[in-house]
């Protein structure tokens, strides 16, 4: 393991994809587990938990792992960024990877339900599908009235008073269940690598557009319930309840599928390559 295939892919609009290819790079697409990353994080950092997803998987599989739009080497969000573009983007590294089974982590598990759900009677709904601690907005169950202060903080440089607004917002005193701990837990894991005013200048703008893709209109539990049999919902032991609640509620919308708790698991379990997740993710693809 530990070969890493390097591409770039043109978009719909104009735009760029970066895409990494860990394992077989010759995998047929039933053997392809392409993986969608969290708000603020890059396919980089998803690279420990690819190879060893890749090498749970065995011979003869690959793991594709792509930057969104706005980081890494991806073109940035286009003006007119939504959901809708995250579901176009998926789509394209669908084609170019011809992978049948997708994998979500956090607001890319939102990614990955919205998409399947819009692929609905088409031949790119996966033949799997699982999302772990899927930052989905279901009822309005994230709390998102501090995402305008957060964003003109951003817009205005404030390093400061756009970290405040997050600190406030995840703050254990406010509505425990509103929390949009994704945002946190992918800034924390960031700044452990680098400069924070660097990194703001970087993934903050972007970030808030990918937010309020996800977050601003709130998804109900039902409209979720033309995915597919074969969609494996799974959260962290350890992660904010917010996840395991979220997911419970749309295993029981969605007829046939599965549910799993990893009992060590924590939100970024999946970007630390925590061995319990790799081998309960790998379970699930080879099963």
């Amino acid at each position: 393991m530990g070969r890493v295939k390097e591409q770039v892919v043109p978009t719909h609009d104009g735009g760029r994809l970066a895409l990494y290819s860990y394992g077989t790079e010759d995998a047929p697409g039933e053997r392809r587990v392409v993986l969608i990353g969290g708000a603020f994080l890059t396919a980089l950092i998803y690279r420990p938990f690819s190879e060893a997803l890749a090498e749970g998987l065995g011979d003869g599989w690959a793991v594709d792992v792509y930057d969104r739009r706005g980081r890494g080497k991806s073109s940035e969000q286009p003006a007119d960024y939504s959901m809708a573009t995250e579901i176009a983007d998926l789509r394209t590294i669908l084609d170019a990877t011809r992978a049948r089974n997708i994998l979500g982590h956090s607001l890319g598990g939102s990614v990955a339900l919205n998409a399947v759900q819009e692929f609905t009677g088409t031949a790119y709904v996966p033949d799997k599908l699982a999302v772990y601690d899927a930052a989905v907005n279901i009822d309005g169950s994230i709390d998102t009235d501090w995402l305008d202060g957060f964003e003109d903080a951003v817009n205005n440089g404030r390093v400061g008073h756009a970290l405040a607004h997050m600190k406030k917002a995840t703050n254990p005193g406010s509505a425990l269940a509103k929390i949009p701990e994704p945002v946190l837990a992918g800034l924390m894991a960031l700044m452990s690598r680098t400069k924070v005013n660097r990194l703001f200048r970087q993934v903050m703008p972007s970030g808030v557009g990918e937010l309020r893709a996800a977050y601003n209109e709130p998804d109900h539990a039902k409209d979720f319930g033309v995915l597919p049999s074969n969609t494996h919902f799974m959260a962290g032991g350890k992660s904010p309840a917010y996840y395991k609640a979220t997911a419970e509620l749309l295993h029981a919308a969605v007829p046939g599928s599965t549910f799993e708790l990893s009992p060590k698991g924590f939100h970024g379990s999946i970007p630390a390559a925590v061995e319990e997740l790799v081998t309960d993710i790998s379970e699930y693809f080879k099963g």
